[in-house]
């Protein structure tokens, strides 16, 4: 590789210790260099180049101390650049399509937004180009924007190929325009964008904006080469499309490589507890002592300690943490530890137990799991529940082929068009009487049906009702470390797997706390959260129970 080549260069002076940044930053450019090793990924480094080049040639700053000269590149900036612009695809076309920029204030987000949008509308677009800067408001819109039109103005070559509009501007050698618009997600149907820059993704109201961004990315069907461009630091709004591209991107860097058109770059702090510490506050600042002055930052901590209300305004903007951010929980690396050969329950006669459920919607899936300990590892087993008459709608809405799963009596049908809880009731029996298997505990939701946790304690179970909220982040991060440790095996069981993979954590950056969540409203993660509830009872009575858990000989 090049020595022009900032991509290695940035993923060097990290993986040297001479830069600082997050897990995520961290696990993208190890991405990025494995699948460029591999040929997963293609990269040109004359187009890398060539854009880079462009931006410090023809771009300004357009406020500050730095206007108006020209803007020069940090490395990181190369870096992100050279990934949009030089990794391609087979074609030779670029690979990114969908862009999550997320970093600190003040690292200029705004200038290498207008910065993009400059190179897209003079050269690296196709004819009949239509640039959108979108926000909620006009004027929101127009930070880009006017950031843009200051380089057009400053430079001769531009400004002459430009012709103002009444509510655009038109490049009429190449039939493109560039404009500015507040969020309409009915008329945006008519839009087919080149290049789409969505600006502070974290305000924007949560069902409008995902309806606008999805407009904005349904509309470039017809382009070769369109990017859609999220730039934000962390906000207040929840669920909408700021946590939908954060879990979407968490998920990617985490392993799962179904999302590889979406280019994730998060700067974020990894410790909350060190949001005062200016070394940890270069994770998500990556300007810190260039374009944000350490000075600066040390004032505004200042001013945070005494305000509970500054904290979390500077937990948001500088640390880069959204006040209840979605992210993926577990890499798939993970994950595959725990899964490999059949487990059968007669190896484990005789043994202690904890057991949990999750009942879920009386139409939805239903799910149960046991944890044994032998030997000092831990084994799992989960049984799973749906209407028998749910079931091929089920199969058609989720894409799961849950008929398989029935094949293989990881999944059963219980009642017609309602779950039957007795099976489940009737599962944790024959644990008993057929195994001689005995939960020592059993964890539920508590806002199971009643009826089920009375059948439970009538024929002598100990149940204990679970709080599927916060509350469980110790039990979360226990599972996560234990599941790292490689001391947890849940056999062949393929449905317990997808479960997994399609939880998300919650976090609630104030309270550094995360909430067990799906990474997307069709998921399905019951046998997780079933999982979680055992867990949380081996957790909280293991003082009383551990001994006889342990299942010595």
């Amino acid at each position: 590789m090049d020595k022009n080549n900032y991509i290695l260069s940035y993923y060097q002076q990290i993986n040297d210790g001479q830069i600082v940044v997050g897990q995520w930053v961290s696990l993208f450019y190890e991405r990025i260099i494995t699948g460029i090793e591999d040929k997963t990924y293609v990269f040109n480094q004359q187009k890398a180049n060539r854009a880079i080049k462009f931006i410090e040639t023809f771009c300004r700053h357009n406020k500050g101390k730095l206007a108006p000269k020209p803007f020069k590149l940090s490395l990181w900036e190369k870096a992100f650049i050279s990934c949009l612009f030089g990794i391609v695809d087979k074609k030779g076309k670029r690979q990114f399509r969908e862009v999550a920029l997320f970093v600190g204030r003040k690292c200029g987000k705004t200038l290498i937004a207008a910065a993009i949008m400059a190179y897209v509308t003079y050269v690296d677009g196709e004819f009949g180009s239509e640039i959108y800067c979108v926000a909620p408001k006009l004027d929101q819109a127009d930070l880009v924007y006017s950031a843009f039109e200051f380089t057009k103005d400053k430079n001769p070559d531009l400004a002459k190929r430009t012709r103002k509009r009444k509510n655009d501007y038109i490049i009429d050698s190449t039939n493109t325009t560039v404009k500015k618009i507040a969020f309409n997600e009915k008329k945006a149907d008519g839009y087919s964008p080149m290049l789409t820059v969505a600006d502070e993704m974290s305000s924007w109201p949560a069902e409008r904006g995902l309806k606008q961004w999805e407009v904005m990315t349904s509309g470039t069907g017809s382009r070769s080469e369109p990017i859609t461009l999220a730039i934000s630091s962390g906000g207040y709004v929840n669920d909408g499309i700021y946590d939908e591209l954060f879990k979407r991107g968490t998920r990617f860097l985490k392993g799962e490589g179904a999302d590889q058109r979406l280019l994730p770059l998060f700067y974020t702090i990894d410790d909350i507890e060190k949001w005062d510490d200016v070394n940890e506050l270069r994770k998500s600042l990556p300007g810190l002592g260039e374009s944000v002055p350490i000075q600066f930052i040390l004032d505004e901590i200042n001013v945070a300690r005494d305000s509970l209300s500054k904290k979390t305004e500077f937990l948001c903007k500088y640390c880069n943490l959204k006040q209840n951010s979605s992210q993926a929980w577990l890499d798939t690396k993970t994950i595959g530890k725990c899964f490999g050969d059949h487990l059968e329950l007669e190896d484990f006669r005789s043994s202690y137990c904890v057991a949990g459920i999750d009942l879920s919607q009386t139409t939805d899936l239903t799910a149960a799991t046991i944890i044994i300990e032998k030997g000092g590892e831990l084994y799992v087993f989960a049984k799973f529940w749906l209407p028998a008459e749910k079931i091929d709608d089920a199969i058609a809405k989720d894409g799961v082929p849950y008929n398989l799963y029935i094949k293989r009596g990881l999944l059963e049908p219980s009642g017609d068009n309602f779950i039957d809880y007795h099976d489940c009731y009737q599962w944790l029996v024959d644990m008993i009487e057929k195994y001689e298997i005995l939960p020592l505990k059993v964890g539920y939701d508590r806002y199971s049906a009643q009826y089920l946790v009375q059948d439970l304690k009538t024929y002598g179970f100990q149940t204990d009702d679970v709080y599927q909220g916060d509350n469980l982040w110790g039990v979360l991060q226990e599972m996560e470390g234990l599941f790292k440790d490689g001391i947890v095996h849940m056999g062949d069981n393929d449905l317990l797997k997808i479960h997994l993979l399609n939880s998300a954590i919650k976090m609630n950056a104030e309270r550094g706390r995360g909430r067990l969540i799906k990474l997307s409203p069709k998921d399905h993660i019951d046998g997780c959260a079933a999982l979680s509830d055992a867990f949380c009872v081996r957790q909280k009575w293991f003082n009383e129970i551990g001994d006889r858990l342990a299942n010595r000989d």
